[in-house]
């Protein structure tokens, strides 16, 4: 999170370009109609603004579209008396300040005309094209919701549907109601109320996912200052008595300034206060604050190798907080956000934190995809790319796709309750993870996402019948926690018999995980079918098979009967001894057995054992695997199939959709064995097979 305000005070050397200055938005003045032959002059604060990041720009379009605004609004006012064009030209000035493009500013100009006036959108296309009409529709659609409380739900739900494929019908919304909320003072107070909390848990949240921290930390503020206002003065009261605050950072930033001198670096050094919230927030977690604590520094560079010479430098030359320091250059947050955050004490012990970016960070990380100008221009053609949804979908612009992700699982919500509870949900998390994909993807989840939940974000409604999954390589249950970085690999059943189990409510963190379990469930009452299992052997059975054939084993023990151990099920050509058991029986153990280990510690001798001729034999071996129906028939077959005969068998219950299966066999020889195993392994569901290793109480 940026956390700070600009400095107006800061001298502008960034070059050319002036620095943003939020504060001073919403001032135009309608100064005279103008003539023909040149911009209105209540225009030209849009046009200076515009033109420091595009100097290029074509205007007459600015020109044109001023004029059709100016002329449908005029007559009409707003509530606190002023001429209603000055709206739009206020919402226009924020966005031009922030690095619009011209085509977002038209639309910004035109934003109310199609909703508040006789203008259509047939006049807007034939007069502007058929994006800025795109972008105008959207915002109509969002002007026409209702904002009541009860309405709420369908609200959102629209406003997501109207933002459609281009972010930049949420931008205009947003400098919109920045607009709206510095004027909320002529409305009675349960309605700013009202508009602040939307503001507060929706469309806030919405300016953090698109990176616009600029306007994100103003509405941020004015909704302080409307739902808390006793903490809000206490805040700004607290801010007044350190007004010298700023001396205690400037003489940090000089020190700075003076140590990237001398090692040659170029770069800017600025003293960022931070705003209320902010400042709030920060006393809250810390108590009585230091005069350092009311801003921070930040040092601008020209290229990303800089940024990370600016920290070499700076933890050389002051004390670094190690635990302060996070490099969002190689892993940028969510929102497009790029910088390094470290903090350094200096001689006299004051602690500042620093940010480190380049211009171009800055920039992105200020007006976030509103800094992109066009971000559905093609590299190919620089042409943009069609407005209009029939004609296909756009590239989502934002880091990993988290607009694209709404709009898929709104369309799935069920009811508006749900819908509500899980935009809220997912508007709220303010960190996100990459895992990769086995197949060179990426999935972009929220922060303690699961393998549900990768499960559902990659295979959609097929994730139903997911019955595992790989984590870095490793198996790992369905319930799993992700990390930032890990390799996952999901596992599907061959057939859609399978489904999800309630419990993977208990482990889905997404709502589109969620409401595609939660909406299968609802469908399939009895739940999903267990695999099927084969029962325990009957006592009956379990005698019989007991009745084992002789063994191809010879012992040194002269006249001794022979065994095979249960516990590690020996057979040719296994490095094997015997021990001596009661009966004047010697029983035969794999050399790795824990039981031969166990014997020998307690000083039992062992006995010389060797394979005799008969390559017959007998082994237990124990197959892991994810339940599904048809497992255990395809299984045996794959045994009947290598001529092994089963003695015995066990499944056991399922635990986590996984299942155990042991399997004592009669094998016409022993070198078919490690082709019998290899066979097993590849059944669908299967992810191991092993020779029995069980423990026994005695020999």
């Amino acid at each position: 999170m940026n956390g700070e305000a600009p400095n107006p005070g800061a001298p502008s050397r960034r070059r050319g370009r002036p620095r943003i200055d939020i504060r001073r938005l919403g001032r135009a003045a309608l100064l005279g109609p103008g003539t023909r032959d040149r911009l209105p002059d209540a225009i030209s604060h849009v046009a200076e603004a515009h033109r420091a990041h595009h100097p290029d720009a074509d205007l007459a379009i600015l020109r044109k579209a001023y004029v059709l605004a100016e002329s449908s609004h005029r007559g009409q006012f707003r509530k606190s008396g002023e001429p209603y064009i000055t709206h739009p030209l206020a919402v226009t000035l924020i966005l031009a300040e922030l690095g619009a493009e011209t085509t977002t500013l038209t639309a910004s100009l035109l934003h109310d005309t199609v909703e508040d006036t006789e203008v259509t959108l047939d006049q807007v296309r034939t007069g502007f094209g058929d994006e800025v009409c795109y972008l105008v529709d959207g915002v109509t659609k969002l002007e026409k919701v209702d904002y009541g409380a009860a309405a709420e739900p369908e609200t959102f739900r629209k406003m997501l549907v109207a933002t459609g494929n281009d972010v930049r019908v949420m931008s205009i919304k947003l400098a919109d109601r920045l607009h709206n909320m510095r004027t909320l003072g002529v409305m009675r107070p349960e309605k700013q109320s009202r508009i602040a909390k939307v503001t507060r848990d929706v469309l806030i949240p919405l300016a953090e996912r698109l990176g616009v921290q600029a306007l994100k930390t103003e509405l941020e503020d004015l909704v302080f200052a409307i739902l808390h206002p006793e903490e809000y003065e206490r805040t700004r009261a607290l801010i007044a008595e350190n007004a010298d605050a700023a001396d205690a950072l400037a003489a940090i930033a000089e020190n700075v300034r003076g140590v990237l001198r001398e090692a040659g670096i170029p770069a800017e050094v600025l003293v960022r206060p931070r705003h209320f919230v902010s400042v709030h927030r920060i006393r809250l977690k810390r108590g009585e604050l230091r005069g350092t604590d009311f801003g921070r520094l930040l040092v601008l560079v020209g290229e990303d190798a800089d940024c990370y010479a600016v920290l070499g430098e700076l933890h050389t030359c002051f004390t670094p907080l190690i635990s302060e320091f996070k490099d969002f250059i190689a892993a940028p947050k969510f929102n497009l956000y790029q910088s390094l955050h470290t903090a350094v004490a200096a001689a006299d012990g004051a602690v500042a934190e620093v940010l480190i970016r380049t211009e171009q960070m800055h920039k992105v990380a200020e007006a976030g995809v509103i800094a992109l100008g066009n971000p559905y221009v093609t590299a190919e053609t620089a042409e943009p790319e069609p407005a209009g949804r029939g004609d296909g979908e756009r590239v989502d612009p934002t880091r990993p796709g988290w607009l694209s992700r709404l709009l898929e699982w709104q369309e799935s919500a069920p009811d508006p309750d749900t819908f509500w509870s899980s935009l809220r949900a997912e508007l709220a998390e303010d960190r996100e993870i990459t895992v990769f994909r086995v197949d060179g993807g990426t999935l972009g989840l929220p922060a303690g996402a699961s393998c549900v939940d990768a499960a559902y974000a990659q295979y959609g409604e097929r994730a139903h019948t997911c019955i595992g999954a790989r984590v870095n390589g490793r198996l790992a249950a369905l319930s799993t926690q992700l990390g930032d970085g890990d390799t996952v690999q999901l596992l599907l059943a061959q057939d859609g018999a399978s489904g999800p189990s309630p419990d993977w409510l208990d482990h889905a963190r997404t709502p589109a995980a969620r409401i595609a379990i939660g909406r299968w469930l609802a469908l399939h009452p009895e739940g999903a079918k267990p695999p099927a299992a084969a029962p325990r052997a009957p006592m009956a059975a379990a005698a019989a098979a007991g009745r084992r054939a002789a063994p191809n084993a010879v012992t040194d023990l002269p006249g001794a009967s022979v065994r095979l151990a249960g516990c590690c099920t020996p057979v040719p050509p296994d490095a094997v001894t015997g021990f001596a058991v009661r009966g004047g029986a010697v029983t035969v153990h794999r050399e790795q057995c824990p039981a031969v280990t166990r014997m020998r510690a307690l000083g039992r001798e062992p006995l010389g054992v060797r394979w005799g001729d008969v390559s017959e034999c007998r082994v237990t071996l124990v197959a892991e695997s994810f339940g599904r129906p048809g497992l255990l028939a395809d299984l045996t077959e794959v045994i009947a199939t290598a001529g092994a005969a089963i003695v015995s068998a066990i499944v056991e219950p399922p635990s986590e959709q996984r299942v155990r299966h042991t399997y004592t066999l009669q094998l016409p020889d022993a070198a078919g064995l490690p082709g019998l195993m290899r066979a097993m392994r590849d059944v669908a569901g299967v992810y191991d097979v092993s020779r029995a290793q069980h423990p026994t109480a005695t020999i």
